[in-house]
């Protein structure tokens, strides 16, 4: 996916069905006032460390077919197929284990 205002590329790693951070980081962060009520998508992005949380509206495909390059890429991922990232075993379900929670019995 690549982000529509930032042009920024990722992976998506969670959906949430509706906004699910504070009332606070939204007026921070959330310049474009997106819809609460809408799904919110985890993003895993290219060549950084960090994660961001993005509104649907503002996500679009990427036609790239570029690898995506993070330090959880590996975590969650193996391989892609047909453009589509492959997870791996570090998954409950559609939710990814928290990295702390891996190795964990």
């Amino acid at each position: 996916m690549c982000h529509k205002l930032f042009h920024y590329r990722g992976v998506i790693l969670k959906v949430d069905e509706t906004f699910k951070s504070t009332n606070e980081w939204y007026d921070l962060m959330a310049k474009s006032k997106p819809p609460k009520d809408k799904p919110w998508y985890h993003i895993i992005v290219d060549n950084k460390s960090h994660m961001t949380y993005v509104a649907e509206r503002n996500l679009q495909p990427d036609h790239s077919s570029k690898n995506i390059t993070h330090p959880l890429m590996t975590i969650y991922f193996t391989e892609i197929i047909d453009g589509i990232y492959q997870r791996n075993l570090n998954w409950e379900g559609d939710v990814p284990v928290p990295v702390g929670n891996i190795g964990s019995a």
